[in-house]
C-alpha cells in the first residue's frame, strides 16, 4: 500500500494545471510540460492541491506513487527547475561551451563533443565545473550521465568526472 501516492502535491497560484484524456499538462514561470497518464490514475486539482486517485479501488499498485512523483518532479520542474553540477579532477581536462555543443578535453588524444539537448541549459563557470540545468529531471539526469560516462571517476588517483556531491572512494596503491 503506498503511503506517499495519498499525500497530496502542492501548488502555487502562478501554476496552471489541467488533466483531459489522459494528459497531465503545467505551466508555470519556466515552461510548460506535458505527461500522459496511465489509465488506472484520475488527476484531481482543486485549488491549491493536486491528488493523484486510482479509478477501481487498488491500494497495492506499484504504479500510483510513481506517477505521483512524476506529476510532483513536474510541478517543481516549471516552478523551481532542476540543476545538476558535474566537477572535472585531473591535469588538463578542461570542459567549455561554444555554441550547442560542450566541448570536453579529458585525456584523450581527441577532444569530445557534446550535443547539448534543447530543453537543457549547460554553462561553464570555470574550466573544471559544468552545470546543468532544466524542468525536466529526467532529460537532466540522462545528460549528466552522458557525460559522466565520458571518463568515469577511477578510484586511485580519483581523476575523471564526478557530481558535486559525489565522494568517491579512495583505494590504496599497490605497496612493494
Amino acid at each position: 500500500m503506498s503511503r506517499i501516492a495519498k499525500n497530496p502535491i502542492k501548488i502555487s497560484n502562478e501554476i496552471e494545471c489541467s488533466f483531459n484524456e489522459g494528459i497531465f499538462f503545467a505551466k508555470g514561470k519556466l515552461g510548460q510540460m506535458k505527461v500522459a497518464i496511465n489509465s488506472n490514475f484520475n488527476i484531481d486539482i482543486n485549488g491549491d492541491e493536486v491528488k493523484v486517485l486510482p479509478v477501481k479501488d487498488i491500494n497495492n499498485d506499484p504504479n500510483w506513487g510513481t506517477t505521483r512523483a512524476i506529476i510532483a518532479n513536474i510541478i517543481h520542474g516549471v516552478t523551481n527547475g532542476f540543476s545538476k553540477t558535474l566537477e572535472l579532477n585531473g591535469t588538463g581536462y578542461r570542459a567549455s561551451v561554444s555554441g550547442t555543443k560542450l566541448k570536453l578535453e579529458l585525456g584523450y588524444s581527441h577532444d569530445i563533443n557534446f550535443d547539448i539537448p534543447d530543453d537543457i541549459k549547460i554553462e561553464c563557470p570555470k574550466q573544471n565545473i559544468i552545470k546543468l540545468t532544466s524542468i525536466n529531471k529526467e532529460k537532466l539526469g540522462a545528460a549528466a550521465a552522458k557525460i559522466r560516462s565520458f571518463r568515469k571517476p577511477e578510484p586511485f588517483k580519483g581523476k575523471g568526472i564526478k557530481y558535486s556531491n559525489e565522494f568517491i572512494f579512495r583505494k590504496e596503491g599497490k605497496k612493494k
